[in-house]
C-alpha cells in the first residue's frame, strides 16, 4: 500500500469521487482548496457518478471553480441514474475503466457508514478498485442523521471555509430550496469538526482513514 504522504509531504495525484453533483464539494471541498493552493502542479481526477441536465451543468461549473488552482484536472461526469447505483453493472464498469487510467496518491470518497445507497456503493467500489491506495472517506450531512466519529481532520482557514460556502451557493442553485442546503448546516459541521481537532482557525473537514500506512523514514 502506498504511504499516506509521498516523499515531499503532499500528494500530487488526487482522485475525488462523488455519487452526486455536489458531494465532493460538501465533503472535501475545503481540503481540496487548501491542498491546491499550497502545492502547485497537483493533478486531480474528479468523478461524478450521477448527473444529467442541469445537475451535470452545475457539477461541471462547480468542479472547474474548485479546481481553479490545480496544475491539471480530468473531470468525468457519468450519467448513471440517481438512487439506483446498486443495480446493474454500469457503476462497476466505470471504476474498472478508471483503475487502468489513474494511479492516485490520495483518494477522497464517501463514508462506508453513509445511509444513502448511492454513497455506500461509491465507497465500496472505491475500496474494491484502489486496494493499495490511501483512501479518506468524507461525510455528507443530510436528513438520515448518519454522522459518526471520524478519525482524520484537515484544518481549514476562515478564508477557505467562506470560499467553500460561496462556491457551493454559486454553483448549485437547483439545491437552494432543500431544507439542509444552507450555510448553517455546512458551517456548523465544519465548526464542530474544527472544535474536535482544536484547529487554530476553528474550522475543519473530517474523514475516516480506515487503513493508513505512514512513511516515517522518507523512503517511498
Amino acid at each position: 500500500m502506498q504511504p499516506f504522504l509521498p516523499v515531499g509531504g503532499r500528494p500530487r495525484r488526487v482522485l475525488a469521487i462523488g455519487a452526486h453533483a455536489d458531494d465532493i464539494e460538501i465533503g472535501c471541498g475545503g481540503a481540496l482548496l487548501t491542498l491546491l493552493r499550497a502545492e502547485p502542479g497537483v493533478h486531480v481526477t474528479w468523478l461524478i457518478l450521477t448527473a444529467g441536465g442541469q445537475r451535470a451543468d452545475e457539477a461541471r461549473a462547480s468542479a472547474e471553480a474548485f479546481l481553479a488552482d490545480a496544475g491539471s484536472f480530468d473531470l468525468r461526469i457519468v450519467g448513471l441514474r440517481d438512487g439506483f447505483l446498486p443495480y446493474g453493472p454500469e457503476a462497476k464498469e466505470v471504476f474498472e475503466e478508471l483503475k487502468g487510467e489513474v494511479d492516485p496518491q490520495l483518494v477522497f470518497t464517501h463514508a462506508r457508514s453513509d445511509l444513502h445507497q448511492d454513497h455506500r456503493l461509491a465507497c465500496e467500489l472505491t475500496w474494491n478498485t484502489f486496494r493499495d491506495h490511501t483512501i479518506l472517506e468524507y461525510e455528507v450531512p443530510k436528513f438520515d442523521g448518519d454522522l459518526g466519529q471520524p478519525n482524520v481532520y484537515i484544518g481549514l482557514t476562515e478564508e477557505v471555509t467562506r470560499e467553500k460556502l460561496r462556491l457551493l451557493h454559486s454553483h448549485f442553485p437547483s439545491q437552494s430550496g432543500k431544507h439542509w442546503f444552507d450555510d448553517e448546516t455546512f458551517l456548523g459541521l465544519m465548526r464542530l469538526r474544527g472544535m474536535e481537532a482544536r484547529c487554530p482557525e476553528r474550522y475543519a473537514e473530517a474523514f475516516y482513514g480506515r487503513k493508513i500506512v505512514l512513511n516515517l523514514d522518507g523512503v517511498a
